[in-house]
Parts: structure tokens; sequence; C-alpha cells
């Protein structure tokens, strides 16, 4: 098949993480919007950018992209679409996700069924037939309309990446996969003489995320995909695409990680998804409160995802909280670097220091601050 762009959606916030991802694969002219990251490919690059990418949320094949003002320009443009060149003749293809923002064509059930109906009638002349089945591969398309601007896209992930398989139990308040390693890529972490330590790390997610970055292991290259059952991707393609993943992993390097919550339960927890994960040898964990912490390294990096108001704690105990974790570092780890990502406000002031940068992200839905403090190391390398 024929060049294809291929469009990488990300949480807000991220598109530059998922840009310098894609950039870094190799693939070409990669281009970045809001919420999303586009770039040229071939069906092979599927595979790759499903198994590889730590940060994005899925992978879609870009259909289509219009102006539509009316139903009937809707029907038409999508029946443009060589939707035969995907879709098989037993092929899924419900309209699974729509969303219309300051368009003139705002009814999602509308677009839905329009949608429906365009395909069905562009499937009918390829296949000859007047009913279809859909009991095969799923091909679930995604429409994005925004000021009229629509945007047609086919899903390859099926469940979103952040779906590794090693977490099977979540703890009260999790984080993403896929912003945890967004996490560690900010902090530019990448193993090696300095250790990496969370004091609050809950079920253990950025710890996995991190090791798997130290290691180079794939995020996706022990689950599976729904783009595996299309026909237009020989299986073989899979097959090489994990194969070259394994042989890229790095068990040479030094990885320190290390890893601790004052709630043995959940510490339990983190050490089932270490283990699933296949990181154990790179992460110690204990039970303690992060008012314990005492690290023998000079240097080194911060990265935690602690409770905050809305989200957990009310505001006192969030600021005490706060307090108390600025006063160990700075007091314990005076040359080490702090990442924490939090949604409370006042978290500069709670702390007891102005973050060197701050970017605002979006972690479940909520907003959040990432305060970046560099120690002696990252304050040279981000200059």
């Amino acid at each position: 098949m024929e060049n294809i762009t291929l469009i990488a959606s990300s949480t807000m916030g991220l598109e530059s993480i998922v840009r310098d991802e894609c950039v870094e694969l190799g693939f070409k002219n990669v281009k970045t919007f809001n919420g999303r990251v586009e770039f040229d490919g071939t069906v092979r690059d599927i595979p790759k950018a499903n198994i590889h990418l730590r940060c994005a949320d899925r992978v879609f094949v870009k259909m289509g992209e219009f102006k539509a003002f009316t139903f009937d320009e809707l029907f038409k443009n999508i029946k443009k679409i060589d939707w035969q060149n995907y879709i098989p003749e037993n092929g899924e293809f419900p309209v699974s996700w729509v969303s219309s923002v300051k368009s003139k064509l705002f009814s999602k059930s509308d677009i839905q069924r329009i949608t429906k109906k365009a395909i069905v009638e562009k499937l009918k002349e390829k296949y000859k037939k007047e009913y279809f089945y859909e009991d095969g591969p799923r091909y679930a398309i995604k429409i994005q309309a925004h000021n009229d601007v629509f945007i047609v896209m086919i899903d390859t992930s099926g469940e979103g990446l952040h779906k590794r398989g090693y977490r099977a139990i979540k703890n009260e308040a999790p984080i993403k996969e896929t912003m945890a390693a967004a996490l560690v890529k900010l902090s530019r972490w990448k193993g090696g003489e300095r250790p990496l330590v969370d004091p609050m790390c809950g079920t253990g997610t950025i710890l996995i995320e991190a090791a798997m970055i130290a290691r180079n292991i794939a995020p996706g290259a022990n689950r599976n995909f729904v783009s595996e059952g299309w026909s237009i991707i020989p299986e073989n393609d899979w097959i090489e695409v994990r194969d070259e993943a394994f042989s890229q992993e790095d068990y040479e390097k030094e990885v320190k990680i290390f890893g601790s919550d004052i709630d043995a339960d959940t510490i339990e927890i983190a050490r089932e998804n270490i283990k699933k994960a296949g990181v154990e040898e790179e992460i110690t964990l204990e039970c303690k409160n992060f008012l314990d912490l005492e690290m023998e390294e000079r240097q080194g990096c911060l990265i935690t995802n602690p409770p905050y108001g809305d989200r957990l704690l009310d505001k006192e105990a969030v600021e005490r909280l706060y307090g108390l974790l600025g006063d160990i570092c700075r007091m314990r780890l005076p040359k080490w670097s702090y990442y924490i990502i939090t949604s409370y406000e006042e978290f500069e002031k709670a702390f007891g220091k102005k973050a060197t940068k701050n970017r605002k992200l979006y972690n479940g839905g909520i907003e959040c601050r990432y305060y970046q403090y560099y120690g002696e190391k990252d304050g040279k390398n981000n200059r």
C-alpha cells in the first residue's frame, strides 16, 4: 500500500514529548497539533508506532480531512474516502467516537449516522452486496470536528496505549502509564550512576516506566493491538518489529531505582506490578514514610505524584505534606533534582521554593502543574 498518514493522539500538554518520540523512531514529516501528532508512514509503521510509543494515547490511520457545513457535504466527503482499502467484506466498522466543537454540524448522533451510511454506500460499490454482517476484524472510526474541519480516523490500537499489561490492580488514585512515562522523559533521567526515587510511589507506575526507559524496553512489546487482525498488515511485520524491539533492550547499563510508600498493602500491589513488568531487578521497594527518606548518593532524581487536594487530601493536610516534602528535599537531597506533579495551585509556596520551571499537564482530566527543580546535573543538561 502507498504511504499513509498516521496520528498519535496525545494528552494535552504532552504533544511535544510524543513528537520527539516520533522523530526518534525515524518517522517522517512529523507535525504537532493540539492533542495529536501526525506523521507519514506505511502500514509497517502501524506496528512500530503501537509497540514503541510510550507517551501517546492511541495510534490512528488518518483517512481524510475536509470542511463540511451540511450533512450532505459530510456524506459526500466520507464516501470519497477509499474505505475498501482497509475494511474487508466482513469487517466491523463502528463509528465509535465523535466530537464536534465550534462547528455547524454539532449533533454527534447525526454525524455518526451519516458517516456510517456513507461508508456502507462506499463498501457496497466494492463488495456488491446490500448488507454487511460485520463479524470480522474491528476498524473503529473516530470523527473529530473543529471549526467545521473534520478529521476522520481508524483506530489501530484498540485498548489505549497506557494498557501496558503489567498493572492488574489499581490503587485509589493511579497515574496513567503514558503520563508516568512522560514525567520521566521530562526529567531526562535515563539510568546510569544517578539513582531515581519516588518516596510516595503508590502501586509503582512511575518506577516501572522509569525502569522500562532505562532498559529501553518497548512499552507495547508484550501486548496485543486490534490492528493485528487486519489483513493489510502482514503478520510477519508484527513479529519482526517485536523481535527488533527485544534485541534493542539494554541490560548492561547501571540502573538504580528506589520506591517507598507508607501503606503496606499498596507496596505489595506495587511489588506484583513490578514483577509482572519484569523489572524487579532494577527496583528496590520499602514500606516507609517519606519523612524517613535517606539517600547515599550526592546527586539523583526524585519524581513523585503525591496526594493533592481534589484527589485525596484536604487543603491543610496537603500544605503540611508539601511543606515537609520541601524540607526533606532541601535538607537531605540538596544537590538532587525534584519533579513533582500536583493540581494544588499554591504548591511552590507550600513547598518553600519556586520551581526552575513548571509545565501544565492533565492527569486523569485534572489540570495539574509539573514542577521541575533542577539540581547540579540537570541544571547543566537543561541550559
